[in-house]
């Protein structure tokens, strides 16, 4: 069993950064592939980014220059560092994971751009 939890989540304006973070339960934590995923009011749930347990990262095209996946494996966390934001960023993030062929989601950060 895999508990996701993120964090970060906010208001912020047009141009501005969100860094989002999300805690793994586990002890195997650095094996994991960790993904941030997003949602938006109406609209399917899409990958944003992915980082492997080597550090290998993979952006969606509407965010790769505007994000950055990273990983502590010290303290179990992945991190979505989000730039220049705009208003159809505006979503629910959830991190994913999936170990032994299990999937995991957190419950989510609701991140909203506005002016």
């Amino acid at each position: 069993q895999v508990h996701l939890a993120e964090s970060g989540g906010g208001l912020v304006q047009p141009g501005g950064s969100l860094r989002l973070s999300c805690f793994a339960s586990g002890s195997i934590f650095s094996t994991y592939t960790m993904a941030w995923y997003r949602q938006a009011p109406g609209k399917e749930r899409e990958l944003v980014a992915d980082i492997t347990s080597v550090g290998s990262t993979h952006y969606a095209g509407s965010v790769k220059s505007r994000c950055t996946i990273s990983r502590d494996n010290a303290k179990n966390t992945v991190y979505l560092q989000m730039n220049s934001l705009r208003p159809e960023d505006t979503a629910v993030y959830y991190c994913n994971t999936g170990v032994y062929g299990v999937e995991y989601w957190g419950r989510g950060t609701l991140g909203t751009v506005s002016s």
